[in-house]
């Protein structure tokens, strides 16, 4: 899979090191270029005038945005930016269904983090991170609901091969006029593959059976993965990790601190046949460990997974999600890197009852 570098996000990293990269490349994208954004969580007013301003030079621009993310109201600033500005290049998904009580389980959320550039070069960028922090951020109760991204472990993944990443603008674009609802996981979309090489690069809802957990069931005993999850609930959740411990795989876990997004429930049971759980950010949860990646190695071969996707009910049945599974060596080790970095800011979980 040709890729051209992981960026990283967090404490250790410039405040903003991942918007920052993002608005560097919005700058670079001449008239007469193209620029497909989709994401979860839009706040940041500084960088929605970026995507402005690649308007206003000749550049295409379409941003895909939720329209009733967890913490409503989140993405108003910027919509309102963008309305005018931007006209039918902004897509804001929402349906009638969502006022309605029900309305959550009638339409999958749209938690794709998707950046498509066309120049300098085509690349793809696929991950974690939100455009969620906003200076001067007018709405510091938000901040302490969904975390501050600005300062979060996140990642980027930015994907280069030529093909792939046009597949994936393609794919941002049908999102972007696509009719969205409850039906959507079995629409073909949803569950086709793009596949590169190695590499595949998967989307959710779908109907089609799971990648992630079909690669996990396939592991042999004696097998390792370990797994940075900033949502670790529910489930089938705890049936896929528990089953491959149970059958003799090494389990090791990173998680958020926040009992919401990772109950200690589920770190009792996981810790029940083995799974070594830690926990990072005890106490700054307004600093989420928000990087979604796993790292699985047979003896032999090792695999990547990244991308949107939480290890949750809502993520894996419901939302709209993006995730990459990869052989390629350097990106292994650039995660693995990541993991122990990660892991000298963790601290044993307590698998105690919520």
């Amino acid at each position: 899979m040709a890729f051209c570098r992981v960026h990283f996000g967090g404490p250790g990293r410039p405040d903003g090191s991942l918007r920052d990269l993002l608005a560097e490349r919005v700058a670079r994208v001449p008239a007469g270029g193209s620029i497909d954004w989709v994401t979860y969580y839009f706040r940041d007013r500084r960088l929605a005038g970026e995507l402005v301003a690649a308007r206003r030079r000749g550049v295409a621009v379409r941003v895909t945005l939720e329209g009733r993310p967890r913490s409503r109201g989140a993405n108003a600033a910027v919509i309102a930016l963008l309305e005018e500005a931007l006209g039918d290049g902004l897509r804001v998904v929402a349906a009638a269904t969502d006022g309605l009580p029900m309305g959550k389980a009638l339409r999958p959320r749209l938690h794709e983090k998707l950046y498509c550039f066309s120049h300098p070069q085509p690349t793809a960028w696929v991950g974690s991170f939100n455009p969620s922090g906003d200076e001067p951020e007018l709405a510091p109760e938000v901040i302490r609901q969904i975390g501050d991204h600005d300062h979060a472990f996140n990642l980027l993944v930015e994907l280069c091969d030529e093909p792939l990443v046009a597949a994936l603008a393609a794919h941002a674009r049908q999102l972007h006029s696509a009719r969205h609802g409850p039906f959507d996981r079995f629409g073909p979309a949803a569950n086709r593959s793009l596949a590169v090489g190695d590499a595949g690069v998967h989307f959710w809802p779908r109907i089609a059976p799971d990648p992630v957990n079909r690669l996990l069931f396939g592991l042999p005993s004696g097998s390792r993965v370990r797994l940075a999850a900033s949502h670790l609930s529910g489930p089938t959740a705890r049936r896929v990790l528990t089953g491959i411990a149970r059958s003799g795989v090494t389990l090791e876990i990173l998680v958020d601190s926040t009992h919401r997004r990772v109950p200690a429930a589920m770190l009792r049971q996981l810790s029940e046949v083995g799974g070594v759980i830690r926990r990072i950010g005890q106490g700054e949860s307004w600093i989420p460990m928000h990087d979604k990646f796993a790292l699985v190695e047979t003896p032999t071969r090792r695999s990547a997974v990244f991308g949107s996707f939480n290890w949750s009910r809502p993520s894996r049945s419901f939302n709209r999600e993006i995730g990459v599974v990869s052989g390629d060596a350097p990106l292994f080790a650039a995660l693995a890197e990541r993991w122990e970095e990660l892991g000298q800011h963790a601290s044993p979980a307590a698998p105690g009852s919520d």
